[in-house]
């Protein structure tokens, strides 16, 4: 008895860790091109652009800062952090979030806020629309 138990709870655990690892109902379910307009392909053009262009030439605004992604989401919102280099469990200085299809994205945060807003806004923009180059004051 013992056997067949620990086989269903083994079956279970199976059928968990697979539906776990999809990342919306099954009619959703597909493989992200790059281009298209969803909100999980418009943030990891947006993430690997922000990488390139922000974070590892360490941008006015950025400097001490590291890209925390978290494109994995059960909301439906994935979205990327900048948060401080070194202590990522601290509230992040920015946060850009994307949701639907097509994708509409939201940036907040301290960094909004200061005189970087309007070039993070537009790049974001620039690289939601698909061209990722860095602006020129990159």
């Amino acid at each position: 008895m013992k056997a067949k138990r620990l086989g269903i709870g083994s079956a279970c655990l199976a059928a968990l860790m697979i539906s776990g690892c999809q990342s919306g109902p099954v009619a959703d379910a597909g493989v992200s091109v790059p281009g298209d307009n969803s909100a999980l392909s418009t943030m990891e053009r947006i993430a690997v652009a922000s990488q390139k262009c922000w974070f590892k030439p360490q941008k006015d605004g950025f400097e001490g800062l590291t890209l925390s992604p978290e494109l994995t989401s059960f909301s439906g919102r994935p979205r990327i952090l900048a948060v401080p280099r070194g202590n990522v469990g601290e509230l992040p200085k920015l946060v850009i979030e994307a949701a639907g299809k097509p994708a509409r994205i939201s940036a907040y945060g301290p960094l909004m806020e200061g005189p970087q807003g309007a070039s993070i806004a537009a790049d974001a923009q620039r690289w939601a629309s698909g061209d990722t180059s860095c602006s020129a004051a990159a």
